[in-house]
């Protein structure tokens, strides 16, 4: 069997299996299994969308959880003020996500390697602060959504089936998106940049402008999952925000698989599903999971998807 088809067959088992899950979910009365894989499906989106950067243009951001939070808390603000329509509410999260975003990235792009990473922490953990002041809105305590976003009858947030298909298709669509992009010529203006930033400006090109859309574009992304992250669990809180958050986004990536296209999809079910076995067993199983994280890490070159083209070849 040839490398790439066992990668295409296990990520082809994997995508049905989330398609079909709900049926599943139904037939067999555990209803916690939807719940539990419509956050992984939220959080892979995130992680896509951090993937865009880090995966394919090179930008190794560590506050990528503040899109996260910003997203959560334009639908939870809105609510609170009495804006429940999710008409409304979507497009205000990623508004207010791409500007910050763009914010960050027109400031952070300045800098490179271990700057870059600190400049975009340091904007996190500002968001983070911003909101833990935000008294009216629950501050450290965070938000609680009374009533999810009403899309006019055109779709039932509050229906479980409903919810996770269109957080799964979302992320599908997040995905076709950055297939497109990272196959476009200015997908590709970006990759160069990954690889040689001095040689692709000396050939004229802008490299500041396409990083800055390219992350812009990627907080954006992540807005959305932000906003669907706040329906999921109908409460926002700083802590969403938090760097450690940020953290666990990259752990993802880069068990997944950096600059593959579903290799998020895969590092964000691995981790979470591993996360909830390890928790279920011990209180103390953030020690189990994270030497189980570097041997993978350290060991794993390519991460899960690199693994599996290294199982075809062999």
């Amino acid at each position: 069997m040839k490398a790439f088809t066992v990668s295409k067959a296990v990520t082809a088992l994997l995508l049905a299996g989330l398609v079909l899950l709900p049926l599943y979910s139904q037939l067999s009365g555990n209803i916690f299994i939807l719940t539990l894989f419509t956050r992984i499906i939220i959080l892979a989106l995130a992680a896509a969308s951090l993937n865009l950067i880090m995966g394919f243009g090179g930008m190794m951001s560590f506050g990528h959880a503040a899109y996260l939070g910003i997203g959560g808390y334009a639908v939870g603000m809105l609510a609170q003020e009495g804006v429940g329509s999710g008409f409304i509410q979507f497009p205000v999260a990623l508004a207010a996500s791409a500007i910050y975003a763009l914010v960050i990235g027109a400031l952070s792009l300045r800098t490179r390697g271990v700057y870059f990473i600190m400049i975009t922490l340091a904007f996190a953990q500002m968001a983070y602060y911003v909101a833990s002041g935000l008294a009216r809105y629950g501050g450290d305590d965070g938000l609680t959504i009374y009533k999810r976003s009403d899309f006019s009858g055109l779709i039932d947030l509050g229906n479980r089936v409903q919810f996770y298909y269109l957080c799964l298709a979302c992320l599908f669509g997040v995905i076709f998106l950055i297939w497109r992009i990272v196959n476009s010529r200015f997908g590709l203006v970006v990759q160069g940049l990954r690889s040689n930033e001095q040689r692709m400006q000396a050939i004229g090109f802008p490299a500041k402008r396409y990083q800055l859309v390219c992350f812009v574009i990627s907080g954006t992304m992540c807005g959305l999952a932000g906003a669907l992250l706040a329906n999921n669990t109908d409460f926002i809180s700083p802590a969403v925000m938090y760097w450690t958050r940020s953290g666990d986004l990259m752990v993802m990536v880069i068990l997944g698989g950096m600059g593959t296209l579903f290799g998020p999809v895969m590092g964000a079910v691995v981790f979470l599903l591993l996360e909830e076995f390890l928790s279920q067993i011990t209180e103390y199983w953030a020690l189990i999971m994270g030497p189980l994280l570097l041997l993978i890490v350290l060991f794993g070159r390519g991460g899960i998807m690199g693994a599996l083209g290294r199982a075809g070849r062999g």
